[in-house]
């Protein structure tokens, strides 16, 4: 009896001793693992270019139909990204899904998922992406560190699933804070990222660099090529103004609200109110923390998201803003509206005195123009900022202060920032045929806005 007692306490003791040589072990660096890996994934991209071949529209025209079809090259790329929502919503690196026919993502268990770029933005270098799972499917997710919340020479991870065979993982320090804002409508480069000293290789574009809270402050997004062990990655700040544009009814359902939201630890505050939008006008200012939208409680992104746009579709959309702010709630009644009834062709002329419409293929043929898209000059109004700029009609805006407007919409709103008096440059295009010929001139006028 004696014996087995000694054995068991033996046991115990070997068990114990094993634990806590355990211990010492699981420091903050394997917690912050631990907790932040299940989110990292591994994305495959597969682009399909065709090849063009200077001699293959004379051999079709001769040997149609039996002309075989163009070639193609399939081109992949390799790259990381992070979960951000249960549904099933990722962050990346645009470079690393731009232009792919086909993205595939291998999570931390092995599962492999399709997934669809469902919003970008260039300029931040980001992308997000909608993973395709049955309905109900929830994921595991990263969880955002405050925007201001950065030490200089705090301990950070770079994560990332290079290869699709398992999760990697790479400690340094937080070397260098953003060192100056993003100028407007200019890309982001490396005096606007994180730098690291912690590894980063184009594997790890697009994968998570956290703190030992394992929170995300960062998006990795590049080495730098003339620098020994230079990493850098998008901040957290910036992630949060992404995000925050992808997530509003104007770039889902086309609804101007004029209010952006941010998360901010386990809250929803807005980030930015849009003068004399429908927010600003309902009361809402910069700062206030969202409680709930129409009677229902929102935290994250999609959550806001789709509280937000639901509804009736066309017309002006009512909404309930529930809003902490100055130690009391209370709430506001928001009519938002379709953006083309604000944001439209005349609001356009009105600024600049021009008459424009969207040169697609069709007005292009029919105009006898190249179509190479931007706006078409249709009427300048007498005595108007354009007619002052010498502007005429048939020529095609391509740019607006070196920027090109995607939609009418994008092109308005632009409109309406101007103060008055403002100075708008606009990059012309005009072409002129003389027979065969085809003359093409390329300009840029100043107009002032009205």
């Amino acid at each position: 009896m004696n014996k087995t007692v000694n054995i068991l306490f033996a046991l115990l003791a070997v068990t114990h001793v094993a634990t806590a040589a355990d211990a010492p072990r699981r420091d903050a660096v394997v917690r912050a693992v631990e907790k932040v890996m299940p989110a990292v994934v591994n994305i495959r991209t597969e682009t399909v270019m065709e090849i063009r071949d200077p001699f293959a529209e004379v051999f079709r025209d001769f040997w149609n139909p039996y002309h075989t079809q163009p070639r193609r090259d399939v081109r992949q790329s390799l790259g990381s990204g992070v979960i951000i929502d249960p549904e099933g919503y990722l962050l990346t690196n645009d470079h690393v899904v731009r232009r792919a026919t086909r993205i595939q993502v291998r999570l931390s268990d092995g599962r492999e998922l399709e997934a669809e770029r469902v919003a970008y933005n260039q300029r931040a270098d980001l992308a997000l992406l909608k993973l395709k799972a049955k309905s109900g499917t929830q994921f595991k997710t990263v969880t955002f560190a405050r925007d201001d919340d950065l030490l200089l020479g705090e301990t950070v991870l770079a994560l990332g699933n290079p290869f699709g065979l398992g999760g990697s993982v790479s400690r340094g320090i937080l070397s260098s804070k953003a060192r100056r804002a993003p100028e407007a409508n200019a890309a982001l480069d490396v005096a606007n990222w994180l730098q690291t000293d912690a590894a980063i290789n184009p594997g790890n574009s697009g994968g998570p660099l956290v703190n030992l809270d394992g929170e995300l402050i960062g998006i990795n997004v590049a080495i730098h090529r003339q620098g020994q062990g230079l990493g850098f990655s998008i901040p957290i700040k910036r992630v949060n103004e992404a995000l925050g544009e992808f997530f509003t009814p104007e770039y889902l359902r086309g609804l101007w609200l004029g209010a952006r939201v941010r998360v901010d630890g386990d809250r929803l505050r807005l980030a930015a109110v849009e003068p004399g939008s429908p927010a600003a006008t309902a009361g809402l200012s910069t700062g206030d923390t969202v409680l709930e939208v129409n009677g229902k409680a929102v935290a994250g992104f999609v959550n806001w998201a789709k509280a937000i746009t639901a509804g009736e579709a066309g017309g002006k959309v009512k909404v309930r803003i529930r809003i902490f702010r100055g130690g009391r709630a209370h709430t506001v009644s928001i009519a938002m509206q379709p953006e083309e009834k604000v944001f439209n062709a005349q609001l356009i002329e009105q600024r600049l005195g021009l008459t424009v419409r969207p040169l697609t293929r069709t007005v292009a043929e029919q105009s006898g123009l190249s179509f190479f898209g931007g706006y078409l000059i249709t009427a300048v109004e007498a005595d108007g900022p354009g007619a002052i700029a010498k502007l005429e009609n048939g020529g095609v805006i391509r740019e607006v202060n070196g920027l090109t407007p995607p939609n009418v919409v994008a092109f308005a709103r632009m409109m309406r920032g101007l103060k008055r008096g403002e100075a708008v440059q606009l990059g012309v295009t005009w072409e002129v045929r003389r027979g065969a010929f085809l003359q093409r001139r390329n300009g840029v006028a100043t107009l002032k806005a009205r």
